[in-house]
């Protein structure tokens, strides 16, 4: 995963509404959920909460599909997956053992 991408991801859910409808569609599973089912879950008014949609799929947190006149809402996890390895990819890799710290001293 490129820096640009991951960056781009993690700014979308640089939100607590992003984060709480995010976490909503993940709780949620493969099937998704239709906006209504995201307002009643998170209490985020209908307006407001299309905007917040509309920045997690641009930034390929989320997928949505058509079925008819509904929209349902799904979590790329994937996605999701990817962006937890780059954040932990590089895990402890300059931590010093607590040893060589008080030797130094």
């Amino acid at each position: 995963m490129e820096w640009e991408h991951a960056a781009g991801g993690f700014a979308a859910m640089g939100s607590e509404a992003r984060l709480a409808v995010l976490r909503c569609l993940v709780r949620a599973g493969e099937g998704g959920l239709m906006v209504q089912d995201i307002q009643a879950r998170t209490g985020i008014a209908p307006s407001t909460l299309a905007h917040h949609l509309k920045l997690l799929a641009s930034a390929g947190l989320i997928l949505q599909r058509k079925e008819g006149r509904s929209t349902y809402n799904t979590a790329d996890y994937a996605q999701l997956k990817q962006m937890a390895e780059f954040i932990l990819s590089e895990c402890c890799a300059d931590d010093v053992p607590v040893r060589e710290v008080a030797n130094d001293g």
